[in-house]
């Protein structure tokens, strides 16, 4: 089985695996997940994973009721450690080999971040799972994203999202909207596609790291991403753009 990409970074929000009834986990999108990763990492490829926490605090969320932005922010970050966490003991439970590591210290329930570890784990076919932010407050998990895409040497950030792709204008509003299935870094920025905050997707343009955009509700989608089929949006150094 040929594949494209050998090392990749998922990111998966919060508000992904937060199901439609409002509760907390949405456990049939995790399982779908769970299959995908099971089925690559068998064929080889190294996956690292930055989970978000939106779907139990958001820090931004929170500073608006009053509550200080730092301290807003580390409840977001401790939100990313829950979901790790629960991630992990999903993967425990299918015979997935995982090393959840945190930016921030909780040494009890999870391992402190550590990139030469992270890479040798890597090589040995376990999957990263990257919790706590960037272990400091204002940063997104984006960021993250990108900050841990760059440092373990990935070939491409994935993000798992609740739409196909990136569209022309908003699809559940206009019919005639296009899927644009690849923009180049200068596109994003032109026409403020809403793909990342700034500062992630700056990181990523400066190191030439692809950033592919899909939704992560379709079966097998990841799969089908890391073959090359047009599954969302990349975005890349590409010369082309839509001007």
């Amino acid at each position: 089985m040929k594949f494209i990409y050998r090392r990749i970074v998922l990111k998966i929000s919060g508000e992904v695996i937060k199901s439609f009834n409002n509760n907390q986990f949405s456990t049939c999108i995790i399982r779908d997940i769970i299959q995908d990763i099971q089925y690559l990492v068998k064929h080889g490829i190294q996956i690292s994973i930055v989970i978000g926490g939106g779907n139990l605090f958001r820090g931004a969320t929170l500073s608006k009721f009053g509550i200080n932005r730092v301290t807003a922010d580390y409840i977001g970050m401790l939100s990313t450690v829950i979901n790790g966490l629960f991630l992990k003991e999903l993967f425990n439970k299918v015979n997935i080999s995982s090393c959840l590591m945190s930016s921030l210290c909780i040494n009890s329930i999870c391992q402190p971040y550590n990139l030469d570890q992270a890479l040798e784990h890597l090589s040995n076919s376990v999957v990263m799972i990257f919790c706590g932010g960037i272990g400091q407050p204002c940063f997104t998990t984006d960021s993250v994203a990108c900050l841990k895409a760059i440092e373990t040497r990935s070939e491409i950030i994935i993000k798992g999202t609740k739409v196909n792709g990136i569209y022309s204008k908003d699809p559940e509003y206009n019919q005639d909207s296009i899927l644009y299935h690849q923009l180049n870094y200068n596109d994003v920025l032109r026409y403020e596609f809403k793909v990342m905050d700034l500062t992630a997707f700056i990181l990523a343009r400066d190191y030439k790291i692809p950033i592919y955009i899909f939704n992560i509700g379709h079966n097998r989608a990841l799969r089908r991403i890391l073959r090359g089929c047009n599954e969302g949006t990349i975005i890349n150094d590409s010369m082309k753009d839509i001007s």
